[in-house]
């Protein structure tokens, strides 16, 4: 970052710089945007920032992030327990519900299986879905997973980690485009996913 500007507008701008999909030049017109706002709506940014921190937690059931006891899905009784859907992360679960179709509960793995980036089955909330199956009358699973190598291979491992329960395994069909992601698919392919997903 350039050395002519007030060391704290430097800092500021390097903050926005580790948010995802922000560059240096982006980073610096947020800072220069922040230091122009009345104190109060800075103060009230930071509050909301600081305040998702603190009162956001994963959801004990489904491992969603909640700030009550249970999220909203799990604590609904129109939702259908005996269906599971396994995505990679929240936004996964937001992009599904836009579709307004799909009435079951989630699982939230936080993350695909990638031995290159360090990510082995163990660092996923894999342990919570299996207990889950395990207590519950739980009938189908669906593998939500990005049609990528990574969420191809959870998928897969997930399904033989099932298979010897017994119960029906199911992948998203994909008129999702390989290598794309749930969270920017529009509402019409994600329910036609849904509505055509196989068995594995």
């Amino acid at each position: 970052m350039a050395g002519y500007n007030a060391l704290p507008l430097e800092l500021l701008a390097e903050e926005f710089a580790k948010l995802p999909g922000i560059g240096l030049k982006t980073a610096q017109r947020l800072a220069y945007f922040m230091i122009s706002r009345p104190e109060e709506e800075v103060q009230a940014f930071a509050d909301a920032m600081i305040a998702a921190k603190r009162d956001i937690h994963y959801c004990p059931c489904c491992q969603n992030l909640t700030d009550q006891d249970l999220c909203a899905i799990c604590s609904d009784p129109d939702r259908d327990p005996a269906t599971i859907c396994v995505v990679e992360g929240p936004k996964d679960v937001s992009a599904l519900e836009r579709t307004g179709e799909y009435r079951g509960v989630y699982h939230v793995l936080h993350g695909l299986i990638s031995p290159i980036d360090g990510v082995t089955p163990d660092k996923l909330r894999i342990r919570e879905l299996l207990g889950r199956i395990r207590s519950g009358d739980v009938k189908e699973v669906i593998m939500a997973t990005n049609p990528t190598v990574e969420g191809d291979a959870t998928a897969m491992y997930l399904a033989q980690l099932l298979e010897p329960l017994g119960i029906r395994v199911s992948r998203l069909a994909f008129g999702l485009p390989v290598g794309g992601t749930l969270e920017y698919a529009d509402e019409v392919t994600l329910y036609k996913a849904l509505e055509n997903r196989t068995a594995m």
